[in-house]
């Protein structure tokens, strides 16, 4: 619910300012890597794209940035990844041809990039109607064929819920593709889950939402931190 959405209010700092929030993650948190979503990008309002903001993120505050800016052609990709973005992520919800799910993996370091299934009470959200078809984990199939290394499970339906993640697809996805570097997002809600999704499989999770109420804080992410996740 986009529309819905208010300036952020957190725990952490007293602005909702992207580069004070930044800041936050890494002087208060002990974070250095953060996954940023640009929304206008994404609702393909390239005018309107905080490319000077991210940046800055990246190069003057050090931070290794994960970005999800709607990215669907591969020149956007590489030219993101010029402004000093660490790993750019391709969103399942703004890509709008199945061909391109090879070409990125062919054109650009696989390293380098992560593949966002967004997810919507387990339908993949696409423009791409194969994509959009798709179960997920027959999406994940071709996705691992492709060569992709990196995948991140968002559920739109638990962002900002603290629900707690999908632990049933989680498994079946770790069953199936143990190689397979996966990221959770969508829903974390306490210190305890953290644990529960490295013992399901997860290489990481996105958390924001327990972060900046409070629920999760620095000791939290140190503890996982020492214990690899």
């Amino acid at each position: 619910m986009r529309k819905n959405y208010k300036p952020l209010k957190s725990v952490l700092c007293n602005s909702s300012n992207p580069i004070r929030v930044a800041r936050a993650f890494r002087d208060f948190m002990g974070l250095h890597e953060i996954y940023i979503a640009d929304l206008n990008a994404i609702k393909s309002s390239p005018q309107k794209a905080h490319h000077k903001i991210i940046g800055e993120v990246a190069l003057k505050e050090r931070m290794a940035v994960i970005l999800d800016a709607g990215i669907s052609e591969i020149k956007n990709a590489r030219d993101f990844l010029k402004l000093g973005i660490n790993k750019v992520a391709i969103g399942s919800e703004t890509l709008r041809s199945w061909e391109l799910i090879d070409s990125f993996t062919r054109e650009i370091d696989p390293s380098r990039l992560i593949f966002s299934l967004d997810l919507r009470h387990r339908k993949i959200l696409s423009r791409c109607p194969v994509l959009s078809a798709m179960a997920p984990l027959e999406a994940l199939k071709h996705l691992h064929s492709a060569g992709w290394k990196e995948v991140i499970l968002l559920d739109l339906a638990r962002v900002g819920t603290e629900n707690g993640a999908d632990r049933t697809l989680i498994s079946e996805v770790r069953s199936e593709f143990p190689e397979l570097c996966c990221l959770i997002g969508g829903g974390i809600a306490h210190p305890g889950e953290l644990d529960e999704m490295q013992k399901l499989g997860a290489s990481a999770v996105l958390v924001a939402t327990a972060i900046h109420r409070g629920v999760i804080n620095a000791g939290h992410i140190s503890a996982s931190v020492r214990q690899d996740i």
